[in-house]
């Protein structure tokens, strides 16, 4: 069951971040509703540095995030699958994933929607569930 629940969050985790990095460069999803605040911040650099635009760091935040999510799916699903006695026998690794999943949680609450925190959510319960399930 610690296997099932950790292939299964990790999931979610890379299905999200791959339809989010397809999102960020293959549609307009992220684009603001108002054209005009997207061409201000094609126009506009930040107080930080000259050398790039609040577009382009826009699009390379949302790009970052992306693979950070694809990660996750990238080392858990593998590492779950192939080399589970790695996870089961290092309480490390779930609490780890249990850390990560509770920051995005945090932040999908507080500035995403709806879907990301949904999926965010179920993900996290299957990373406590297979630490429930090491436990019992």
């Amino acid at each position: 069951m610690e296997q099932l629940l950790i292939i299964t969050g990790a999931s979610i985790y890379g299905l999200l971040g791959f339809a989010h990095l397809l999102f960020t460069f293959f549609t307009n999803k992220f684009d603001a509703f108002n054209s005009d605040v997207t061409e201000s911040m094609k126009g506009t650099t930040p107080v930080l540095t000259k050398e790039t635009t609040m577009w382009e760091a826009w699009v390379g935040f949302n790009a970052s995030h992306s693979l950070g999510a694809i990660l996750i799916a990238a080392v858990y699903i593998p590492l779950a699958t192939f080399n589970m006695d790695v996870i089961s026998e290092n309480i490390y690794y779930s609490i780890l994933l249990v850390i990560i999943s509770l920051a995005y949680l945090g932040l999908a609450h507080r500035y995403w929607f709806k879907v990301p925190l949904l999926g965010i959510a179920v993900a996290t319960a299957c990373f406590l569930g297979s630490i429930s399930a090491k436990i019992t």
